[in-house]
């Protein structure tokens, strides 16, 4: 039985989507290149924004649309971030929702005894991900990620480290640590050292950072461990106060750009990269230029930036979309031009 996985959102669903080819590998079934071979398809997905669940829901219609005479059989499973109340029209699609310890009660495929191994094991990537810890607890309004994946939840150090030295027995020369929110992590600081502690030729980086979790303690040590990477991903959504507050996003533009200051002057060459939402409700030109201004200060590598769209089930649903389409566009344009490629 062939399968075949496809990804959408972020590099928590990137990590699942590894550990369940790596399971199916091991059960026997074999891996398709493309959907159209698969006789099992697996969506990895992400429910963070209305346009993200559309892109699933059209990529899916358009799948079954194009198998219906070729294999009007194929099964196709959803996992990964699904809103309860998007699982009805997942349903209406004849998509079956799956949690991840379902998949892994699959049963062995008929030529399970002639595969032993995983994608990993032939080669040798030279990048890896470990998930230290799923779920939330900050509730951003805009965010549905504490109700899909629920509250945090970390894996232990023992763990994590095992893990680790696996993928660096493997060749990884550089692991990827990741967690909604890293920061928050019982001891991050310690978790780095028993990584970095690990015999082999590799380094070390991490993400998502939150700034109201970002601590002195993780700044010194990122400053002088030469296996940790000098790299930070440090959303700030929006440059003004106001919106931060209805965002819910406990810290100020004052905490934010006093943090980047902390992380600059321990690390010179470090590189910095952010999350903006552009459009947020009731965001005004004003309000938008103050985040203008915080592109303008810290001179941001790369910016992941999001045209604001309503979210049914988070507390911002509530607020009114009273910024145009075409003005988020504007708006997402002029902070792209500030981004700082060279």
């Amino acid at each position: 039985m062939k399968y075949h996985i496809l990804v959408f959102g972020c590099q928590f669903n990137k990590a699942d989507a590894e550990k369940i080819s790596q399971l199916l590998l091991k059960k026997g079934y074999s891996q398709s290149p493309t959907p159209d071979g698969a006789d099992l398809v697996i969506v990895l997905v992400c429910s963070v924004r209305q346009k993200s669940v559309d892109k699933v829901v059209n990529k899916i219609k358009n799948l079954k649309l194009k198998m219906k005479n070729h294999n009007p059989k194929l099964k196709i499973i959803a996992t990964g971030c699904v809103l309860d109340s998007d699982k009805k029209m997942f349903e209406k699609l004849d998509v079956e929702i799956r949690k991840f310890r379902d998949i892994e009660k699959f049963p062995l495929a008929r030529n399970a005894s002639q595969r032993t191994g995983s994608r990993s094991d032939a080669g040798g990537p030279l990048t890896g991900l470990i998930t230290i810890g799923k779920g939330c607890n900050n509730f951003c309004s805009y965010c549905v990620v504490p109700y899909t994946r629920g509250r945090e939840k970390y894996r232990s150090q023992t763990a994590i480290a095992k893990e680790a030295a696996g993928l660096i027995k493997k060749g990884v020369k550089e692991i990827t640590l990741i967690a909604q929110n890293v920061n928050s992590y019982p001891n991050f600081v310690g978790l780095l050292q028993k990584i970095t502690a690990l015999n082999g030729d590799f380094k070390v980086k991490f993400l998502t950072n939150h700034p109201k979790d970002f601590s002195d303690k993780l700044i010194a040590e990122m400053a002088k461990n030469p296996k940790i990477i000098k790299y930070v991903h440090l959303p700030f959504q929006t440059g003004d106060n106001a919106i931060l507050k209805k965002m819910n996003r406990k810290y100020t533009r004052q905490d934010y750009l006093k943090l980047i200051a902390k992380i600059k002057k321990a690390m010179p060459a470090v590189v910095i990269t952010t999350d903006i939402i552009v459009g947020f409700p009731g965001e005004t030109e004003k309000q938008f230029q103050r985040t203008v201004e915080v592109m303008k200060k810290v001179n941001f590598k790369q910016a992941f930036i999001a045209k604001y769209s309503p979210r049914s089930g988070t507390a911002a649903f509530r607020l009114k979309d009273t910024v145009p389409l075409i003005e988020k566009q504007k708006r997402e344009q002029i902070l792209l031009g500030l981004i700082k490629n060279e």
